[in-house]
């Protein structure tokens, strides 16, 4: 299985989306500080995650997330989660 998950920055707000083979690991890379990408984020939460069969659906689910309709389509899935939980970042 291949997992598709995106995080939130409780610093700065933003949101990040990857992909990865074993969830588990990967989320503690990213808390570790060992991801480039997140190592200044920190602290991140994971808001959402999607299972996929093999490495290639899931490369292109990312993708498709990482686009102004799958931006969309995570801020509406996660949107009660973002009402209750926004105000506190600030």
């Amino acid at each position: 299985m291949y997992y598709v998950y995106v995080l939130r920055s409780l610093k700065y707000n933003q949101f990040y989306t990857g992909y990865t083979n074993n969830l588990k690991r990967r989320i503690g890379e990213h808390e570790k500080g060992t991801v480039h990408s997140t190592k200044y984020k920190r602290p991140l939460k994971l808001v959402y995650f999607e299972a996929c069969l093999n490495k290639e659906d899931a490369v292109k689910r990312e993708k498709y997330l990482k686009t102004s309709y799958g931006k969309r389509y995570i801020k509406n899935r996660i949107l009660n989660y973002l009402s209750v939980n926004i105000t506190r970042v600030k």
